[in-house]
Protein backbone atom coordinates (compact mmCIF):
# COMPACT_ATOMS: atom_id res chain seq x y z
CA UNK A 1 0.00 0.00 0.00
CA UNK A 2 2.52 1.77 0.68
CA UNK A 3 4.64 1.38 -3.10
CA UNK A 4 4.95 4.67 -4.42
CA UNK A 5 8.33 4.52 -6.83
CA UNK A 6 7.07 3.02 -9.89
CA UNK A 7 8.67 5.88 -11.54
CA UNK A 8 11.99 5.27 -10.05
CA UNK A 9 11.40 1.76 -11.16
CA UNK A 10 9.71 0.14 -8.35
CA UNK A 11 7.32 -2.20 -9.27
CA UNK A 12 3.96 -3.98 -7.06
CA UNK A 13 3.99 -6.99 -8.98
CA UNK A 14 6.83 -8.19 -6.76
CA UNK A 15 5.03 -8.09 -3.72
CA UNK A 16 1.99 -8.79 -5.49
CA UNK A 17 3.46 -12.33 -6.50
CA UNK A 18 5.92 -13.37 -3.73
CA UNK A 19 3.35 -16.00 -2.02
CA UNK A 20 3.51 -18.21 -5.80
CA UNK A 21 6.97 -17.22 -6.39
CA UNK A 22 7.81 -18.88 -2.54
CA UNK A 23 5.47 -20.78 -1.39
CA UNK A 24 6.40 -21.82 1.59
CA UNK A 25 6.29 -18.00 2.94
CA UNK A 26 4.34 -17.03 5.92
CA UNK A 27 1.94 -13.42 5.71
CA UNK A 28 1.89 -11.70 8.69
CA UNK A 29 0.32 -8.10 8.13
CA UNK A 30 1.20 -5.62 10.19
CA UNK A 31 -1.88 -3.88 11.14
CA UNK A 32 -1.68 -2.39 14.21
CA UNK A 33 -0.89 1.65 14.03
CA UNK A 34 0.69 3.30 17.35
CA UNK A 35 0.89 6.87 15.05
CA UNK A 36 -2.39 7.92 14.34
CA UNK A 37 -6.20 8.60 15.48
CA UNK A 38 -8.74 5.91 14.50
CA UNK A 39 -10.67 8.28 12.37
CA UNK A 40 -7.30 9.06 10.34
CA UNK A 41 -7.04 5.68 9.84
CA UNK A 42 -10.56 4.86 8.49
CA UNK A 43 -10.20 7.11 6.24
CA UNK A 44 -7.45 5.66 4.92
CA UNK A 45 -8.23 2.17 4.54
CA UNK A 46 -11.28 3.46 3.25
CA UNK A 47 -9.04 5.38 0.11
CA UNK A 48 -6.74 2.66 -0.30
CA UNK A 49 -9.57 -0.04 -0.13
CA UNK A 50 -10.73 1.39 -4.00
CA UNK A 51 -7.56 -0.13 -5.10
CA UNK A 52 -7.15 -3.80 -6.64
CA UNK A 53 -3.82 -4.51 -6.89
CA UNK A 54 -2.77 -5.00 -3.33
CA UNK A 55 -2.78 -7.63 -0.38
CA UNK A 56 -5.62 -7.21 1.85
CA UNK A 57 -4.75 -5.23 5.00
CA UNK A 58 -6.83 -3.20 7.32
CA UNK A 59 -5.16 -0.61 9.86
CA UNK A 60 -6.23 0.09 13.21
CA UNK A 61 -5.21 1.24 16.40
CA UNK A 62 -5.96 1.86 20.27
CA UNK A 63 -5.39 5.34 20.44
CA UNK A 64 -8.67 7.86 20.40
CA UNK A 65 -11.58 8.28 17.83
CA UNK A 66 -9.64 12.05 16.77
CA UNK A 67 -10.90 14.78 15.23
CA UNK A 68 -12.99 14.23 12.03
CA UNK A 69 -10.87 15.07 8.17
CA UNK A 70 -11.40 18.66 7.87
CA UNK A 71 -11.76 19.27 4.02
CA UNK A 72 -11.46 22.67 3.10
CA UNK A 73 -12.28 24.31 -0.12
CA UNK A 74 -10.95 27.64 -0.84
CA UNK A 75 -11.98 29.71 -3.55
CA UNK A 76 -8.26 30.05 -4.77
CA UNK A 77 -4.99 29.09 -4.20
CA UNK A 78 -4.25 32.23 -2.13
CA UNK A 79 -6.88 31.53 0.01
CA UNK A 80 -6.00 28.13 0.38
CA UNK A 81 -2.61 29.42 1.54
CA UNK A 82 -4.23 31.50 3.79
CA UNK A 83 -6.65 28.82 5.86
CA UNK A 84 -3.31 27.10 6.31
CA UNK A 85 -1.40 29.50 7.59
CA UNK A 86 -4.35 30.68 10.42
CA UNK A 87 -5.00 27.38 11.47
CA UNK A 88 -0.98 26.86 12.31
CA UNK A 89 -1.45 30.18 13.66
CA UNK A 90 -4.40 29.20 15.86
CA UNK A 91 -2.43 25.59 17.16
CA UNK A 92 0.71 27.77 17.65
CA UNK A 93 -1.32 29.98 20.05
CA UNK A 94 -2.87 27.35 22.08
CA UNK A 95 0.40 26.20 22.80
CA UNK A 96 1.55 23.65 19.75
CA UNK A 97 5.28 24.18 18.29
CA UNK A 98 5.66 25.37 14.04
CA UNK A 99 7.20 22.21 14.02
CA UNK A 100 3.86 20.42 15.07
CA UNK A 101 3.29 20.97 11.17
CA UNK A 102 4.15 19.67 7.94
CA UNK A 103 2.08 20.63 4.56
CA UNK A 104 2.31 18.27 1.86
CA UNK A 105 1.56 18.70 -1.78
CA UNK A 106 1.73 16.66 -4.87
CA UNK A 107 4.89 18.92 -6.71
CA UNK A 108 7.49 21.44 -5.52
CA UNK A 109 5.72 23.85 -7.56
CA UNK A 110 2.88 24.01 -5.55
CA UNK A 111 4.93 25.45 -3.02
CA UNK A 112 4.99 29.05 -4.24
CA UNK A 113 1.96 30.31 -2.68
CA UNK A 114 2.33 28.65 0.54
CA UNK A 115 5.37 29.68 1.05
CA UNK A 116 4.16 33.42 0.76
CA UNK A 117 1.39 33.27 2.82
CA UNK A 118 4.16 32.00 5.68
CA UNK A 119 6.40 34.61 4.89
CA UNK A 120 3.66 36.96 5.13
CA UNK A 121 2.37 36.08 8.43
CA UNK A 122 5.90 35.82 10.13
CA UNK A 123 6.01 31.58 10.37
CA UNK A 124 9.13 29.95 10.06
CA UNK A 125 9.67 27.26 7.59
CA UNK A 126 11.62 24.66 5.76
CA UNK A 127 11.59 22.90 2.50
CA UNK A 128 12.83 19.21 2.69
CA UNK A 129 14.30 17.86 -0.40
CA UNK A 130 14.07 20.79 -2.47
CA UNK A 131 14.75 24.38 -2.19
CA UNK A 132 12.60 27.71 -1.19
CA UNK A 133 10.61 28.79 -4.62
CA UNK A 134 12.62 31.79 -5.11
CA UNK A 135 16.16 29.54 -4.44
CA UNK A 136 15.38 27.37 -7.28
CA UNK A 137 18.07 27.77 -10.12
CA UNK A 138 15.81 29.11 -12.75
CA UNK A 139 13.99 31.41 -10.51
CA UNK A 140 17.03 33.21 -9.34
CA UNK A 141 18.49 33.41 -12.92
CA UNK A 142 15.26 35.23 -14.14
CA UNK A 143 14.78 37.05 -11.38
CA UNK A 144 18.79 38.40 -12.18
CA UNK A 145 17.79 38.92 -15.83
CA UNK A 146 14.55 41.40 -14.39
CA UNK A 147 17.20 42.78 -11.90
CA UNK A 148 19.51 43.94 -14.93
CA UNK A 149 16.85 45.50 -16.92
CA UNK A 150 15.41 47.17 -13.61
CA UNK A 151 18.96 48.53 -13.41
CA UNK A 152 21.34 48.05 -15.77
CA UNK A 153 24.58 48.67 -12.87
CA UNK A 154 23.16 45.32 -10.89
CA UNK A 155 26.70 43.92 -11.73
CA UNK A 156 26.09 41.31 -8.66
CA UNK A 157 23.19 39.56 -10.89
CA UNK A 158 24.86 40.46 -14.24
CA UNK A 159 27.47 38.44 -13.61
CA UNK A 160 25.18 35.69 -12.93
CA UNK A 161 23.76 35.96 -15.77
CA UNK A 162 25.96 36.87 -18.62
CA UNK A 163 26.58 33.02 -19.27
CA UNK A 164 23.59 31.66 -18.63
CA UNK A 165 22.56 30.23 -21.22
CA UNK A 166 26.41 29.97 -22.18
CA UNK A 167 27.48 32.44 -24.44
CA UNK A 168 31.74 31.87 -24.60
CA UNK A 169 32.15 35.05 -22.06
CA UNK A 170 34.87 33.93 -19.45
CA UNK A 171 35.10 35.00 -16.29
CA UNK A 172 38.49 36.90 -17.31
CA UNK A 173 36.45 38.90 -19.10
CA UNK A 174 33.71 39.62 -17.50
CA UNK A 175 36.43 40.93 -14.85
CA UNK A 176 37.62 43.25 -17.22
CA UNK A 177 34.32 44.51 -17.98
CA UNK A 178 33.92 45.26 -14.64
CA UNK A 179 36.95 46.80 -14.07
CA UNK A 180 36.75 49.08 -16.99
CA UNK A 181 33.00 49.79 -16.13
CA UNK A 182 34.72 50.65 -12.60
CA UNK A 183 37.27 53.06 -14.01
CA UNK A 184 34.93 55.20 -16.39
CA UNK A 185 32.12 55.19 -14.47
CA UNK A 186 30.18 53.98 -18.10
CA UNK A 187 27.90 51.24 -17.32
CA UNK A 188 28.92 47.29 -18.01
CA UNK A 189 26.07 46.90 -20.76
CA UNK A 190 27.74 50.19 -22.92
CA UNK A 191 31.38 48.71 -22.31
CA UNK A 192 30.15 45.70 -23.87
CA UNK A 193 28.39 47.51 -26.54
CA UNK A 194 31.72 49.24 -27.65
CA UNK A 195 34.05 46.47 -26.78
CA UNK A 196 36.04 46.40 -29.86
CA UNK A 197 37.32 49.80 -28.68
CA UNK A 198 39.07 48.19 -25.22
CA UNK A 199 42.21 46.43 -26.28
CA UNK A 200 41.17 44.02 -23.16
CA UNK A 201 37.98 42.92 -24.98
CA UNK A 202 38.97 42.98 -28.70
CA UNK A 203 38.86 39.29 -28.94
CA UNK A 204 35.46 38.48 -27.41
CA UNK A 205 34.16 41.83 -28.96
CA UNK A 206 31.58 39.84 -30.67
CA UNK A 207 29.77 38.10 -27.73
CA UNK A 208 29.74 40.95 -25.53
CA UNK A 209 28.25 43.23 -28.27
CA UNK A 210 25.71 40.12 -28.91
CA UNK A 211 24.42 40.50 -25.13
CA UNK A 212 24.98 44.16 -25.00
CA UNK A 213 22.31 44.27 -27.74
CA UNK A 214 20.21 41.95 -26.37
CA UNK A 215 19.97 43.47 -23.04
CA UNK A 216 19.32 46.55 -24.31
CA UNK A 217 16.29 45.46 -26.44
CA UNK A 218 14.86 44.01 -23.41
CA UNK A 219 15.10 47.15 -21.42
CA UNK A 220 13.07 48.69 -24.54
CA UNK A 221 10.60 45.76 -24.02
CA UNK A 222 10.27 46.58 -20.16
CA UNK A 223 9.47 49.93 -20.76
CA UNK A 224 6.80 49.32 -22.57
CA UNK A 225 5.36 45.99 -22.26
CA UNK A 226 3.44 44.05 -19.27
CA UNK A 227 5.39 41.88 -16.82
CA UNK A 228 4.09 38.73 -18.44
CA UNK A 229 4.95 39.70 -21.68
CA UNK A 230 8.50 41.22 -20.75
CA UNK A 231 8.90 37.47 -18.68
CA UNK A 232 8.57 35.87 -22.21
CA UNK A 233 10.44 38.06 -23.61
CA UNK A 234 13.54 36.98 -21.77
CA UNK A 235 13.15 33.38 -21.86
CA UNK A 236 12.87 33.52 -25.84
CA UNK A 237 15.14 36.53 -26.73
CA UNK A 238 17.99 35.36 -24.38
CA UNK A 239 17.67 31.27 -25.46
CA UNK A 240 17.07 30.12 -21.47
CA UNK A 241 14.01 28.41 -22.43
CA UNK A 242 15.20 26.95 -25.46
CA UNK A 243 18.03 25.63 -23.24
CA UNK A 244 15.88 24.04 -20.98
CA UNK A 245 14.03 22.43 -23.38
CA UNK A 246 16.73 20.10 -24.29
CA UNK A 247 17.29 19.23 -20.34
CA UNK A 248 15.28 16.85 -20.61
CA UNK A 249 12.38 15.81 -17.52
CA UNK A 250 14.46 17.96 -15.27
CA UNK A 251 14.25 20.65 -17.76
CA UNK A 252 10.89 20.43 -17.87
CA UNK A 253 10.29 20.51 -14.13
CA UNK A 254 12.08 23.80 -14.28
CA UNK A 255 10.45 25.07 -17.00
CA UNK A 256 6.89 24.48 -14.33
CA UNK A 257 8.47 26.49 -11.99
CA UNK A 258 9.00 28.81 -14.48
CA UNK A 259 5.37 28.81 -15.06
CA UNK A 260 4.55 29.33 -11.31
CA UNK A 261 6.84 32.84 -11.18
CA UNK A 262 4.30 33.66 -14.48
CA UNK A 263 1.56 32.87 -11.97
CA UNK A 264 3.31 35.52 -9.83
CA UNK A 265 3.55 37.76 -12.10
CA UNK A 266 -0.14 37.78 -13.19
CA UNK A 267 -1.13 37.85 -9.73
CA UNK A 268 1.05 40.94 -8.90
CA UNK A 269 -0.40 42.79 -11.78
CA UNK A 270 -4.27 41.88 -10.78
CA UNK A 271 -3.32 43.31 -7.29
CA UNK A 272 -1.24 46.41 -8.32
CA UNK A 273 -2.67 47.33 -11.94
CA UNK A 274 -0.12 50.38 -12.04
CA UNK A 275 2.76 48.38 -10.51
CA UNK A 276 6.55 48.41 -12.16
CA UNK A 277 9.29 46.01 -12.69
CA UNK A 278 10.88 47.50 -9.82
CA UNK A 279 7.42 47.55 -7.56
CA UNK A 280 7.60 43.65 -8.40
CA UNK A 281 11.24 43.05 -7.74
CA UNK A 282 10.95 44.72 -4.21
CA UNK A 283 7.87 42.21 -3.30
CA UNK A 284 10.42 39.51 -4.14
CA UNK A 285 12.65 40.72 -1.80
CA UNK A 286 10.02 40.08 0.32
CA UNK A 287 9.99 36.54 0.01
CA UNK A 288 13.87 36.13 -0.59
CA UNK A 289 15.76 38.32 2.16
CA UNK A 290 13.53 38.45 4.83
CA UNK A 291 13.53 36.50 8.43
CA UNK A 292 16.07 33.47 6.82
CA UNK A 293 13.24 31.03 8.93
CA UNK A 294 14.93 28.54 7.66
CA UNK A 295 17.86 28.45 10.09
CA UNK A 296 15.11 27.76 13.12
CA UNK A 297 14.85 24.71 14.65
CA UNK A 298 11.10 25.25 15.55
CA UNK A 299 9.68 25.40 11.92
CA UNK A 300 6.91 24.17 9.86
CA UNK A 301 7.64 21.81 7.04
CA UNK A 302 6.85 21.84 3.33
CA UNK A 303 7.68 19.21 1.07
CA UNK A 304 6.56 16.89 -1.57
CA UNK A 305 4.42 13.40 -0.53
CA UNK A 306 6.92 11.40 -1.99
CA UNK A 307 9.22 12.99 0.58
CA UNK A 308 7.07 12.68 3.41
CA UNK A 309 7.02 8.63 3.31
CA UNK A 310 8.27 7.37 6.87
CA UNK A 311 7.94 11.08 8.48
CA UNK A 312 4.84 11.77 10.74
CA UNK A 313 3.35 14.66 12.20
CA UNK A 314 0.66 16.03 14.92
CA UNK A 315 -0.79 17.90 11.83
CA UNK A 316 -1.04 17.65 8.06
CA UNK A 317 -1.96 19.50 5.57
CA UNK A 318 -2.35 17.84 2.46
CA UNK A 319 -2.51 21.01 -0.45
CA UNK A 320 -4.20 20.73 -3.41
CA UNK A 321 -6.51 18.03 -3.35
CA UNK A 322 -7.67 18.15 -6.89
CA UNK A 323 -8.12 16.18 -10.06
CA UNK A 324 -5.48 17.68 -12.23
CA UNK A 325 -3.81 17.63 -9.59
CA UNK A 326 -3.56 14.95 -7.25
CA UNK A 327 -4.32 12.50 -9.28
CA UNK A 328 -2.39 14.37 -11.85
CA UNK A 329 -3.45 15.06 -14.96
CA UNK A 330 -0.90 12.43 -16.58
CA UNK A 331 -1.99 9.63 -14.37
CA UNK A 332 -5.92 9.94 -15.72
CA UNK A 333 -6.30 7.35 -18.42
CA UNK A 334 -4.14 4.93 -16.50
CA UNK A 335 -5.75 2.32 -14.04
CA UNK A 336 -2.36 1.41 -12.95
CA UNK A 337 -1.27 4.99 -12.53
CA UNK A 338 -4.27 5.84 -10.44
CA UNK A 339 -3.27 3.04 -8.40
CA UNK A 340 0.13 4.40 -8.05
CA UNK A 341 -1.48 8.23 -7.12
CA UNK A 342 -4.11 6.29 -4.55
CA UNK A 343 -0.93 4.48 -2.79
CA UNK A 344 -0.08 8.14 -2.29
CA UNK A 345 -3.02 9.40 -0.91
CA UNK A 346 -2.38 6.84 1.51
CA UNK A 347 1.23 7.76 2.25
CA UNK A 348 0.29 11.43 2.81
CA UNK A 349 -2.42 10.33 4.69
CA UNK A 350 -1.32 8.37 7.27
CA UNK A 351 1.49 11.03 7.91
CA UNK A 352 -1.08 12.33 10.16
CA UNK A 353 -0.92 11.67 13.88
CA UNK A 354 -3.88 14.40 15.32
CA UNK A 355 -5.85 15.91 13.03
CA UNK A 356 -5.54 15.77 9.19
CA UNK A 357 -6.51 18.35 6.50
CA UNK A 358 -7.11 18.48 2.99
CA UNK A 359 -7.25 21.44 1.30
CA UNK A 360 -8.80 22.21 -2.58
CA UNK A 361 -9.42 25.48 -4.59
CA UNK A 362 -12.44 25.87 -6.49
CA UNK A 363 -10.17 27.58 -8.99
CA UNK A 364 -6.33 27.59 -8.97
CA UNK A 365 -3.72 29.45 -11.23
CA UNK A 366 -0.41 26.87 -11.72
CA UNK A 367 1.62 27.23 -13.88
CA UNK A 368 0.75 30.44 -15.47
CA UNK A 369 -3.18 29.25 -16.61
CA UNK A 370 -6.00 29.19 -14.22
CA UNK A 371 -7.71 26.16 -13.87
CA UNK A 372 -11.39 25.05 -12.22
CA UNK A 373 -11.24 21.30 -11.24
CA UNK A 374 -13.58 18.45 -9.13
CA UNK A 375 -11.86 17.99 -5.71
CA UNK A 376 -9.78 14.71 -5.63
CA UNK A 377 -11.59 11.23 -5.98
CA UNK A 378 -9.19 10.74 -3.15
CA UNK A 379 -10.72 13.45 -1.09
CA UNK A 380 -14.39 12.14 -2.10
CA UNK A 381 -13.30 7.96 -1.36
CA UNK A 382 -13.20 8.99 2.85
CA UNK A 383 -16.98 8.56 4.04
CA UNK A 384 -19.01 11.61 4.84
CA UNK A 385 -18.68 10.49 8.44
CA UNK A 386 -15.26 11.04 9.06
CA UNK A 387 -15.51 14.39 7.26
CA UNK A 388 -15.89 17.96 8.29
CA UNK A 389 -16.58 20.17 4.60
CA UNK A 390 -15.49 23.82 5.39
CA UNK A 391 -16.58 25.47 1.67
CA UNK A 392 -16.33 28.93 1.16
CA UNK A 393 -17.35 28.76 -2.57
CA UNK A 394 -20.92 28.55 -3.88
CA UNK A 395 -21.36 26.84 -6.80
CA UNK A 396 -23.50 28.55 -9.59
CA UNK A 397 -22.71 25.94 -12.62
CA UNK A 398 -21.80 22.38 -12.16
CA UNK A 399 -18.02 21.84 -11.94
CA UNK A 400 -17.07 20.40 -15.26
CA UNK A 401 -12.66 20.26 -14.68
CA UNK A 402 -12.58 22.40 -17.99
CA UNK A 403 -9.99 25.07 -18.51
CA UNK A 404 -13.39 27.56 -18.65
CA UNK A 405 -15.37 27.20 -15.24
CA UNK A 406 -18.13 28.59 -13.01
CA UNK A 407 -18.66 31.89 -11.81
CA UNK A 408 -17.85 32.01 -8.11
CA UNK A 409 -19.39 34.12 -4.88
CA UNK A 410 -18.32 34.21 -1.31
CA UNK A 411 -20.55 31.82 0.83
CA UNK A 412 -20.97 28.57 2.37
CA UNK A 413 -22.27 25.34 0.71
CA UNK A 414 -23.34 22.51 2.51
CA UNK A 415 -22.77 19.31 1.37
CA UNK A 416 -25.05 16.08 1.91
CA UNK A 417 -23.83 14.15 4.46
CA UNK A 418 -20.96 16.34 5.38
CA UNK A 419 -21.21 18.70 8.74
CA UNK A 420 -20.25 22.21 6.86
CA UNK A 421 -19.48 24.95 9.38
CA UNK A 422 -18.31 28.81 8.27
CA UNK A 423 -15.42 29.32 6.19
CA UNK A 424 -12.93 31.51 7.71
CA UNK A 425 -13.74 34.94 6.26
CA UNK A 426 -10.93 37.28 5.11
CA UNK A 427 -9.00 39.77 7.10
CA UNK A 428 -10.33 43.10 7.74
CA UNK A 429 -8.28 45.79 6.75
CA UNK A 430 -5.97 46.84 10.03
CA UNK A 431 -5.46 50.86 11.02
CA UNK A 432 -2.76 52.53 9.51
CA UNK A 433 0.47 52.17 11.10
CA UNK A 434 3.33 54.43 11.44
CA UNK A 435 6.55 54.09 13.15
CA UNK A 436 6.57 54.57 16.66
CA UNK A 437 3.06 53.28 16.95
CA UNK A 438 2.36 50.12 19.19
CA UNK A 439 0.96 46.75 18.07
CA UNK A 440 0.32 43.40 19.29
CA UNK A 441 0.54 39.76 17.09
CA UNK A 442 -1.18 36.67 18.25
CA UNK A 443 2.34 35.08 18.41
CA UNK A 444 4.73 37.50 18.82
CA UNK A 445 3.18 39.42 21.18
CA UNK A 446 3.87 43.38 21.78
CA UNK A 447 5.93 45.46 19.26
CA UNK A 448 7.16 48.84 18.10
CA UNK A 449 6.98 49.29 14.34
CA UNK A 450 10.08 50.68 13.39
CA UNK A 451 9.35 51.06 9.75
CA UNK A 452 5.71 51.08 6.95
CA UNK A 453 5.93 50.83 3.65
CA UNK A 454 3.04 50.46 1.13
CA UNK A 455 3.15 46.69 -0.94
CA UNK A 456 0.45 44.76 -2.71
CA UNK A 457 -2.70 46.26 -1.40
CA UNK A 458 -1.22 45.86 2.45
CA UNK A 459 1.86 47.25 4.07
CA UNK A 460 5.25 45.89 5.20
CA UNK A 461 6.08 46.89 8.21
CA UNK A 462 8.76 46.35 10.44
CA UNK A 463 8.37 45.48 13.87
CA UNK A 464 10.78 45.02 17.33
CA UNK A 465 8.86 42.57 19.17
CA UNK A 466 9.35 42.57 22.83
CA UNK A 467 10.05 38.68 22.82
CA UNK A 468 11.58 37.56 19.40
CA UNK A 469 13.44 40.49 18.35
CA UNK A 470 12.31 42.25 15.15
CA UNK A 471 10.40 40.59 12.28
CA UNK A 472 8.77 42.17 8.53
CA UNK A 473 5.32 41.01 8.22
CA UNK A 474 2.65 42.42 5.75
CA UNK A 475 0.18 44.09 8.63
CA UNK A 476 -3.11 43.07 6.74
CA UNK A 477 -2.21 39.43 6.75
CA UNK A 478 -0.47 39.14 10.04
CA UNK A 479 -3.23 40.90 11.64
CA UNK A 480 -1.36 43.00 13.10
CA UNK A 481 -3.52 45.13 15.81
CA UNK A 482 -2.99 48.44 16.84
CA UNK A 483 -2.42 49.51 20.33
CA UNK A 484 -4.34 52.60 21.11
CA UNK A 485 -2.64 55.39 23.77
Amino acid sequence: DQSIYKFRGATIENILSFEEQFEKAKVIRLEQNYRSTKRILDAANEVIANNTARKGKKLWTGNSEGDKICLYRAGDERAEAQFITEEITTHVAAGETYSDHAVLYRMNAQSGEIEKALVKAGIPYKIVGGLRFYERKEIKDLIAYLSVLNNPNDTVRLTRIINEPKRGIGDATVAAVLELSAQLGVSPLQIMADADQYQKLQRRSAPLRAFADMMQGLIEKALEEPLEILLDAVLDDTGYLSMLQLQGFEGQTRIENIDELRSSIIKFQEESPEGTLSDFLEEVALYTDLDRTDLQDDSVTLMTMHSAKGLEFPYVFVAGCEEGIFPGRMSMNSPDEIEEERRLAYVAITRAKKKLYLTTAAQRMLFGQTTWNKTSRFAREIPDELVELIDTTVQQKRWTGSSSGPELASGTIRAGGLSAVSGTAAPKSAAPLHPGDTVSHKIFGKGTVLSASPMANDLLVEVSFDKVGTKKLMANFAKLKKIEG
